[in-house]
């Protein structure tokens, strides 16, 4: 029985696809339907249009959000080294759970933004509600990279044993 299967790296990979992919679905459905709101706030009062931009960068942030946990696990996955199976599935799971958190922020952020923005035209008191909001829809994705450090961080010293007749764990 191995602890370091020549496909362990795969999960690793998976994780850093993940936390990618879905974080950047996310922050590009977040983008997309804020701006579909900034879009028509605009053609009634163009003069707001900039102060209404903070949906499409709090959902931009997100995707960097996906960005720092594929680093960290690619930086995990060294070729010279061995890599254990435990680690690929941690690493697979700390990017799901970046990548999807991501997710759910990013359409929080999308719909918010595009219903705030739009009320934002009606009623300036709506812009501190707006950035409130979006706040709390934000940590959602930070959750996810908080718990994606943390599940990265309990992999390190870690390895795989030459005695295959003791539980390395």
């Amino acid at each position: 029985m191995s602890y370091c299967p020549p496909y362990a790296p795969f999960f690793g990979f998976a994780g850093v696809a993940a936390a990618m992919v879905f974080s950047t679905v996310g922050a590009a459905f977040g983008t997309g339907k804020a701006g579909i709101g900034i879009a028509g706030l605009g053609s009634f009062k163009p003069e707001l249009v900039m102060k209404s931009l903070i949906p499409v960068v709090m959902a931009g942030i997100i995707a960097v959000y996906g960005l720092v946990v594929s680093v960290l696990i690619t930086g995990s996955l060294d070729p010279a080294q061995e890599y254990p199976l435990y680690t690929g599935f941690v690493h697979m799971g700390a990017g799901i759970a970046c990548g999807m958190t991501g997710m759910a922020a990013g359409y929080a952020i999308g719909h918010v933004g595009d219903a705030c923005v739009r009320a934002y035209l009606q009623e300036a008191k709506v812009f501190v509600t707006m950035v409130l909001i979006l706040i709390f829809a934000e940590v959602l994705g930070l959750y996810g990279l908080i718990v994606a450090i943390i599940m990265h961080s309990s992999t390190s010293g870690i390895g795989c044993p030459t005695d295959l007749t003791e539980t390395p764990y």
